[in-house]
């Protein structure tokens, strides 16, 4: 018996067969993975358009530098997880571990990050689900002579510009939910490349059962090519001034 009878399942006429069936599956969930987003997306895009001033002054609330290291993070990690599909097929269980792991702990970063940034909206008063939303006290920039360094509110500032803080409060909405499910998808990649680390390092994972790790690659792949929408749409929709932590 060759090796590609050993994990050729009974139901398929041949392993190329039971590839493509695999492959083809997670296509078919993929797709319903971009409609979901794409509504998402589709009604962010009508408010923006409708609210463009509101949207560039809730955008420049945020820390556009995190989410720079995150998309670090994300793209390096699809590399990764790209060579971690060769070193499947070639039989490199060695090479495979350590290149699912590294995918993994660079998917656990973006998350400790994320985390990070969503505990610093916090503190700011930019949650949009809490009653102290835009009460944060901050320097008030039409104070040329900073005889006081907190003068005003997120609320102030954005009324004395003409912006209404409801609509910066919708942006967040939009970031917090749109981030919010983008972090749980990262959180099921994580579990999943980890468990595929767990199936290779009980050897499970061969040169002639390697679709695994291609599959899983393919839902990772979309994964990072959604926070490539998200980032320039929410990080980059206003004026940032300065890069802080």
């Amino acid at each position: 018996m060759s090796a590609n009878e050993g994990a050729l399942k009974h139901h398929f006429e041949d392993i190329e067969q039971q590839r493509g069936a695999e492959r083809l599956g997670m296509w078919m969930f993929l797709a319903t993975e971009v409609l979901f987003f794409g509504g998402v997306f589709l009604a962010y895009t009508v408010y923006r358009i409708w609210y463009p001033k509101d949207w560039a002054a809730a955008s420049s609330q945020l820390n556009v530098l995190v989410a720079g290291i995150n998309t670090v993070l994300l793209l390096t990690s699809s590399l990764t997880i790209t060579f971690a599909i060769r070193a499947a097929q070639l039989g490199n269980r060695k090479a495979l571990m350590n290149l699912l792991a590294i995918t993994g702990l660079l998917g656990a970063g973006f998350m400790c990050f994320k985390a990070y940034e969503y505990n610093q909206d916090y503190e700011e008063g930019l949650v949009p689900f809490c009653k102290n939303f835009g009460e944060e006290l901050v320097h008030d920039p039409d104070d040329k002579d900073h005889s006081h360094a907190a003068t005003t509110t997120f609320n102030q500032q954005w009324e004395k510009k003409g912006i209404a803080p409801q609509r910066i409060r919708l942006f967040m909405s939009f970031y917090f939910i749109m981030t919010g499910i983008h972090g749980l998808h990262i959180i099921i990649g994580i579990g999943a490349i980890f468990y595929l680390w767990y199936r290779a390092y009980m050897g499970w994972i061969t040169a002639d059962r390697y679709v695994g790790v291609e599959v899983t690659s393919l839902y990772w792949h979309l994964v990072d090519a959604i926070w490539l929408f998200l980032m320039p749409l929410l990080y980059l929709a206003g004026s940032h001034h300065s890069l802080h932590f």
